[in-house]
């Protein structure tokens, strides 16, 4: 099972599951935890293992260079990011690499994404999709494998035992951990083979491997696991296979860990820096690698970030507007206390940077660049840690009303679109409903509108069907098996609920998808009277759930115009469906062919068709009422073309046995007419 548990529950929701015994797969003991609680250990060094230890077996890499080198002939060579004689020291250029990374349209066609730079003969390659924590640990990994600097992290075994994950491998100060593997004798590092910039060496087992926690297959490079992706940036395969491990045992609780990162003053956040959302001691949380730093004008940053999710998917670009509400939540390090009385202070979170190995008196020690030391907030100075969220809020973003309302709506839609692939995630409600809470202040300071007005405008069905719920007191929060399916199913159920409520000429507030005293009955028996009862999974957990047995889940009252006041007169929302219904993913996509009319995209929704023979596809509407973008997939599931004008048509060439997809430009909704071959 994965240990170390916890990844991260994102705003689209992050988290792990258990798929295989990663302690038989790797011969290691587990679980592997973080170390002690802070105290006086929380200094500038942590001292590791020797430098003289023979390692000859297991080491992954051998680290030839320093994190604090700026005039050896490797530190003065023009790099990714990073022009010759440019006077960085390597922790500086991993900051400049993460800044450099291109933004590109993501896989899934609707979100931002990077692409990543290698130092192999300009070789590139899209986001791979990961959870949130292993984005962090996947971009420190693989710099420092490239750049063959020192790098671990430290953890505790079940009895005590200190245990270091890094380029030396895994070793505890005696000697290998447990029958870990030695990587210098098992993997091949083909950096000095030659002819890589023609013929790249291939790993065929590396390309099988799996990293725990549920699907990792890689779909912008048509592969099925994450190995492959990692077979692709590293000629040294030992990296492939120690990331592979690596994020098999680490995530955001070792993150959150002093002996491997430290807190940052806010002033002084920058590229390759992350933030933790931390809302319980132990268990789930979320990270996000911090890209840009932007000043402003006034003083003040913009800050843009990546986040990766569970399940996994490719980096998403977090606007400034977003990325604020992430520092300035209390999630990340602030006042006050979480509903089982921690205070969010002590929980790990907030603004953090990665402690650098070094040489210090013969032993590989974590500690900081020099230059950073003015930067570090003590682990234990709470009330420091709990002030930086309000530092945030002075220093971040002051942008106009106007895009911040837009950024906001952005933000909304985001929340509803994941919510449309995984009805369960907790966060994504709650990241939709902070959203929501924020777009009222500046709609009411700013527009002049009312929350009720505000509401009224942009509120949704979906938004009360899937409200929002308490965490740690509803057991929905931990499910890991959610699908597109079960939300068509849900928000189809809730129309039903609808229909036969106007037919009494009552209002009827939707059933909030919850678990109740009978579990997840209603829905599942409403599936199987769509004939669609193979379509609802059963609930599971994605980690150790401390609420998996409360008798119901507890429902967050939040600031929302009640669903009956939202129009004057009373009365629910019309239903927003069409004839081709399911057909919200590639794998529900329907047949089409000739004209189909009568068709809707509605809020947080997409449609998919398959095109059997090819050709050029066309869809019709008005754009005044709705900006409507069409996108072409191959047979094996590759976007290959997409149409994103502003008329009232979008024309795409679709492969033989392909795909189109149909979607609203930022959450738009919108009737159409579908012209096929």
């Amino acid at each position: 099972m994965k240990r170390l548990a916890i990844l991260c529950l994102l705003a689209v929701g992050c988290s792990e599951s258990d798929t295989m015994d990663i302690d038989e797969e790797w011969g290691m003991e587990g679980p592997l935890e973080p170390t002690p609680p802070p105290g006086k250990e929380d200094s500038e060094f942590r001292k590791g293992l020797l430098v003289n230890t023979d390692t000859t077996r297991t080491q992954v890499w051998t680290a030839k260079n320093k994190w604090e080198d700026r005039d050896t002939t490797a530190a003065k060579a023009a790099g990714l990011a990073w022009p010759e004689n440019s006077g960085l020291n390597w922790d500086e250029k991993y900051g400049k690499w993460v800044e450099s990374l291109e933004w590109i349209p993501a896989e899934n066609g609707y979100s931002t994404t990077v692409r990543l730079t290698t130092p192999w003969a300009g070789k590139t390659l899209p986001s791979p999709s990961l959870e949130c924590a292993e984005m962090s640990l996947f971009l420190r990994i693989t710099f420092a494998a490239w750049y063959e600097l020192p790098l671990f992290w430290e953890t505790v075994d079940s009895s005590g035992k200190r245990v270091y994950i890094g380029h030396n491998g895994v070793r505890t100060s005696a000697g290998r951990y447990a029958a870990s593997p030695e990587f210098a004798i098992k993997y091949k590092d083909h950096t000095k083979t030659p002819g890589w910039e023609t013929t790249w060496p291939k790993d065929t087992t590396l390309r099988g491997k799996h990293v725990a926690g549920g699907d990792d297959s890689q779909p912008a490079i048509g592969a099925t696991a994450f190995g492959a992706y990692l077979d692709e940036i590293h000629l040294n395969k030992r990296a492939g296979y120690f990331t592979v491990l690596a994020l098999d045992y680490l995530g955001s609780v070792n993150l959150a860990d002093s002996a491997n990162t430290y807190n940052i003053k806010p002033d002084d956040v920058s590229p390759g820096d992350m933030l933790l959302e931390r809302w319980q001691r132990s268990g789930i949380g979320h990270t996000l690698v911090v890209k840009e730093v932007r000043e402003l004008t006034g003083g003040s940053k913009d800050v843009t970030m990546i986040s990766g999710s569970m399940p996994r998917r490719q980096g998403v670009r977090e606007s400034g507007v977003a990325s604020k509400s992430y520092f300035t939540s209390d999630y990340a390090g602030g006042p006050g206390m979480n509903s089982d009385g921690q205070q969010y202070a002590k929980l790990g979170g907030g603004a953090k940077r990665f402690r650098v190995a070094k040489n210090i008196n013969g032993y590989w020690t974590n500690t900081w660049m020099s230059g950073d030391e003015a930067s570090w907030i003590n682990s234990t100075d709470y009330a420091a840690i709990a002030a930086r969220p309000a530092r945030f809020e002075q220093i971040l973003g002051q942008v106009s009303p106007a895009q911040q309302k837009a950024e906001l709506l952005q933000q909304i839609a985001d929340a509803r679109h994941h919510l449309s692939q995984y009805p369960a995630s907790c966060s994504a409600r709650e990241r939709r409903e902070s959203a929501f809470e924020k777009l009222y202040q500046v709609s009411q300071s700013a527009f002049g509108q009312s929350p009720a007005q505000v509401d009224a405008q942009y509120r949704e069905m979906a938004d009360y069907v899937l409200g929002e719920l308490e965490y740690t007191k509803s057991k929905t929060c931990c499910w890991n098996s959610s699908t597109s399916g079960m939300y068509d199913i849900i928000m189809k159920q809730a129309q039903a609920e609808q229909a036969a409520a106007d037919a009494q000429g009552v209002c009827v507030a939707p059933t909030v998808f919850a678990s109740r005293a009978d579990g997840y009955a209603k829905w599942q028996q409403y599936a199987t009277s769509l004939g669609r009862g193979a379509e609802w999974k059963a609930w599971s957990e994605d980690e150790a759930c401390p609420q998996r047995n409360v008798a119901a889940d507890t429902v967050v009252g939040g600031e929302a115009t009640p669903f009956c006041e939202l129009d004057e007169g009373g009365g629910s929302t019309p239903a927003c469906t069409d004839a081709q219904e399911p057909n919200d993913s590639r794998t529900t996509a329907r047949s089409a062919s000739g004209t189909l009319t009568n068709l809707q995209v509605c809020a947080a929704d997409e449609d998919w068709f398959k095109i059997a023979n090819g050709g050029t596809v066309r869809i019709e509407f008005t754009h005044a009422s709705g900006d409507l973008d069409l996108a072409a997939y191959d047979s094996a599931g590759t976007r290959t073309a997409v149409s994103e004008s502003t008329g009232n048509s979008e024309s795409v060439t679709v492969p033989a046995g392909g795909t189109v997809r149909v979607y609203g430009y930022n959450g738009a909704k919108n009737a159409y007419k579908l012209v096929a071959p």
